[in-house]
């Protein structure tokens, strides 16, 4: 991604922990002649130099003809908002704030038992916070559904050969803009306003 240098994150333990927050991926390989785009929700690792991640796709799904050894780039995206010229001290254009990762790798598909393992991991991590008091478990269908389940979808490995991140929140504005851009975004109100408006307070406080 296009990425200047002050917008650039030079914290790797920050990129990794926005990429396991924001997990939820855009996917995009080559299929044939075309390029093609997948959603899916992913595992990551930080395991080697810049990570890994797992996920699966419906079979059915053009990008689930992904081959081992071809290259893929994975987004990660984050809060993401308007931001009105009206809310700097200075005059300025319209713009969008927003905070992001992407990956670049090659694809490894997975065996059976890995993306048996995958599956039930991927539920595990959502269920904590979604059903904590009683988490559901791939384990809970019968082995039928089970067996149905991944036989209707191929898993995928991603070994990162690069990772990096963006945090696109007015740096390169005066102070008084970026006070400006924040006092906005929190009568706005809305959630994305708010998350992009703390992130901004927190690289202010940094």
């Amino acid at each position: 991604m296009y990425n200047p240098a002050v917008f650039q994150i030079s914290d790797r333990a920050v990129v990794h922990e926005l990429v396991r927050r924001h997990s939820f991926a855009v996917i995009a390989g080559l299929i044939g002649s075309e390029i093609r785009l997948a959603y899916a929700p992913t595992l990551f690792s930080g395991d080697g130099a810049h990570g890994r991640v797992q996920f699966h796709l419906a079979r059915a799904n053009p990008m689930a003809a992904l081959d081992d050894g071809q290259s893929v780039t994975i987004s990660f995206m984050g809060p993401h908002v308007y931001i009105s010229p009206g809310w700097y001290k200075t005059p300025q254009v319209p713009t969008w704030n927003y905070i992001a990762a992407e990956g670049a790798g090659r694809v490894r598909r997975l065996n059976p038992e890995e993306l048996r393992r995958q599956v039930f991991a991927l539920a595990g991590q959502h269920e904590a916070y979604a059903s904590a008091d009683n988490p559901w478990s791939p384990g809970k269908l019968n082995p039928e559904q089970l067996t149905a389940l991944l036989g209707a979808i191929s898993g995928f490995e991603v070994t990162f050969a690069s990772l990096e991140g963006k945090l696109k929140l007015s740096q390169n504005k005066t102070p008084a803009d970026i006070a400006g851009a924040i006092a906005g975004l929190e009568q706005r109100g809305d959630a994305a306003s708010l998350a992009i408006a703390a992130a901004m307070r927190k690289l202010r406080r940094e």
